[in-house]
């Protein structure tokens, strides 16, 4: 999902200032609370990471066009950095200010559907049709009856993703391409509609479930905002480190489930044989190989060979990056205008690891 809304055009609540109290790094989990704005913080130095080398990253980021920087350790803030400016005029970006998801939104999407599921309201399993009804792409009945919940949240629809804009989610823009399960390709199209599953599904709009099963459960602000055919997810930096320590503890916030673990544990591991790198609607390092967006082909090795192997993550053009790292207990958030002209920005994301493994110590 490549639009973006300036922030003027629409309006919601954002957080306020945050109180942050250092802490030493031998302290438990912790999750910061869902009612306020206090975040605790870890120091760099007391972690033993090798300061010497912060500069280098920051200026890697700053050349790179980004506006937020973020690094949970154990749940707690060990860097956060601002830089540039709003969408609009010259005001300083900063942890209030509202930035767009694009792709990365694809991952809490996900969640939702794992939700839904949980509460007995989606069958992955299910044809889409059931949801959307008979007719809803332009597909013979028998090749739709094949099209799944679980082929839109792992990008195996067998719909063309070939056409003039991929992103359209018209009758007349889904098109068959090869039978569903057949085929991997990252076609925007087919997730949109899983929206209209959800709604379908739970009775309620896409911002509504999502606040009240999600959003408000965990302490997020921003909201989905039409942009064409394109639901795109808008929040402050935080609410999106919020989100990264969300999928970090299995779905749980503290000892609220939110997301069922045995769902939120199928997101982060191989969905299918043909992209071993995609999991539901979020991407897996550490494989043997990779599919790219708009390729048809199969990449020998991981999509960031630099980053740990057990990271697993939401990507979105622009580089708007959820970085999760279970083994280290990790979440890394990066939100910004483009660094490279990607769909998904796998090469600077490797590229930002290649900085970030000289200064966290394992």
């Amino acid at each position: 999902m490549t639009s973006r809304i300036s922030p003027w055009l629409f309006c919601f609540l954002l957080l306020g200032c945050s109180k942050t109290n250092e802490v030493t790094p031998t302290e438990g989990d912790y999750f910061p609370p869902a009612t306020t704005t206090d975040w605790e913080t870890v120091s760099p130095a007391s972690l033993g990471w090798n300061e010497a080398n912060i500069p280098d990253l920051r200026s890697f980021l700053t050349t790179n066009n980004t506006r937020a920087f973020i690094i949970l350790k154990n749940g707690r803030l060990a860097m956060e950095e601002y830089y540039g400016t709003q969408l609009t005029g010259n005001t300083p970006f900063d942890k209030v200010s509202v930035w767009y998801w694009a792709s990365a939104g694809k991952t809490l999407t996900s969640a939702l559907v794992g939700i839904a599921e949980g509460q007995g309201k989606i069958n992955l399993q299910a044809k889409t049709s059931t949801y959307l009804g008979n007719g809803w792409s332009s597909l013979t009945q028998a090749q739709e009856d094949q099209i799944t919940v679980f082929n839109q949240i792992t990008m195996t629809t067998g719909l063309d993703d070939g056409i003039s804009d991929p992103d359209c989610t018209d009758k007349s823009c889904l098109i068959y391409k090869a039978d569903a399960g057949t085929r991997w390709a990252y076609h925007n199209a087919p997730y949109t509609l899983l929206d209209k599953v959800i709604g379908a599904a739970t009775g309620s709009s896409l911002n509504t479930y999502l606040n009240t099963q999600l959003r408000d459960m965990i302490g997020m602000d921003g909201q989905y905002i039409q942009s064409g055919y394109n639901n795109v997810y808008y929040s402050t930096p935080r609410s999106m480190a919020r989100f990264g320590l969300l999928l970090l503890n299995h779905g749980k916030w503290d000892q609220i489930v939110v997301i069922p673990e045995a769902y939120a544990s199928k997101m982060i591991v191989a969905s299918q044989n043909l992209n071993l790198s995609y999991g539901y609607l979020t991407w897996l390092n550490g494989k043997t190989s990779f599919m790219a967006p708009g390729s048809p082909y199969v990449i020998p090795g991981s999509i960031s060979p630099h980053a740990p192997a057990d990271m697993f993550a939401a990507m979105g053009k622009n580089g708007q990056l959820i970085n999760i790292i279970p083994s280290q207990n990790l979440v890394v958030i990066r939100m910004g205008d483009a660094p490279d002209n990607s769909m998904v920005p796998y090469t600077f994301q490797d590229e930002m690891w290649k900085l970030l493994d000289t200064i966290i110590t394992k």
